[in-house]
């Protein structure tokens, strides 16, 4: 999977239902290349195309059980991951992590809302 499918997942995953131009502006690619993409997805079935109840003009991409089941299991992968060198480090080294996490925190939480946006 391109790392542009899997991020447009996790923005699915994170944010709930988006239309594809919101999804193509927060992944940064064209309103056409995410067009493609979505399709793929849907016929991967990690994605469904629903109308929006608040205007029936307007088509959202939702995740399917099988879309967030594979987020889960890509970020249970990842923390694995983490877990598993984190534990290879000294302590002191591991107090500097922890020392750092609220930084890092507040960093991931402004970059969040400025790859998303405002939600429509």
């Amino acid at each position: 999977m391109s790392i542009t499918s899997a991020a447009t997942l996790a923005t699915l995953h994170r944010t709930g239902p988006r239309r594809i131009t919101d999804l193509a502006a927060i992944e940064g690619v064209t309103q056409p290349a995410m067009t493609v993409l979505v399709r793929v997805l849907e016929e991967s079935g990690l994605v469904e195309r629903r109308g929006d109840a608040s205007d029936k003009r307007v088509t959202l991409v939702s995740l399917t059980e099988a879309g967030a089941s594979y987020v889960r299991t890509r970020r249970r992968t990842g923390v694995d991951a983490f877990a598993r060198l984190i534990g290879e480090l000294a302590d002191d080294e591991v107090e500097a992590l922890v020392a750092a996490l609220p930084a890092l925190a507040h960093l991931a939480e402004l970059e969040s809302q400025d790859r998303e946006g405002p939600k429509r």
